[in-house]
């Protein structure tokens, strides 16, 4: 099994990967609330100031616990940083064929974005790994049941819009993983300093998800 494959199963495996966007300080102490709260796949978005050296400090620290991926990852060039600062995989919120065309000579997996019907198969078609339904909070859980119905083969994971009240109705809808931004990682903790909240909530999804996937 190729590294891309391996990672992929393991995102499958896990179905959720949580979204971190936040002050750079605040990076490790998400990341290890998360571990402890049972989250494993995490994807450190581009926008998160000195996020190159932040993927490189966390791959560093963390790399035998944590699925570690970079998000927001919009050329090739970010997405060459990225992988050599430690990303395991690439997320996206377009689908720009230069970055799939470099996760795939550097054997790694990368989630493109897309919304529509024709959006969605591009990507696929492109070389995408999985395709980033996004933003799912528009068009919800009836437009993942839609797209599923058309491509029943195309592996979607569902970006914004998604809560521990509705995390096991995605996935019983059809989605492969999950990707939770501030519902997980949550603000109200991060302004009070109060990482043990993120944990439980943590703990929250991935129990809404192991009943799902029951």
């Amino acid at each position: 099994m190729s590294q891309r494959e391996d990672v992929m199963t393991r995102i499958r495996e896990l179905k959720l990967v949580a979204v971190v966007r936040s002050a750079p300080e605040q990076v490790e102490p998400i990341v290890l609330a998360l571990l402890e709260g049972g989250v494993a796949a995490i994807e450190i978005a581009l926008t998160v100031p000195d996020a190159f050296e932040l993927l490189w400090q966390t791959h560093a620290k963390f790399h035998a616990r944590l699925l570690l991926g970079a998000g927001t990852v919009t050329d090739a060039e970010k997405a060459a940083s990225a992988i050599d600062a430690g990303a395991r995989y690439i997320v996206a919120p377009n689908t720009n064929p230069d970055v799939i065309r470099l996760c795939a000579e550097r054997d790694v997996p990368v989630i493109p974005g897309a919304y529509t019907p024709n959006e969605v198969y591009n990507a696929w078609a492109a070389g995408a790994d999985m395709v980033k339904l996004f933003p799912a909070a528009i068009g919800g859980i009836d437009l993942l049941k839609a797209l599923r119905a058309p491509y029943p083969d195309i592996p979607l994971m569902p970006t914004g819009g998604v809560d521990v009240s509705n995390a096991g109705d995605w996935i019983r809808a059809g989605a492969d993983a999950l990707g939770v931004g501030s519902r997980l990682v949550r603000k109200d903790a991060l302004a009070k300093g109060q990482y043990s909240l993120i944990t439980e909530t943590a703990r929250q999804f991935v129990l809404a998800i192991a009943k799902a996937k029951e």
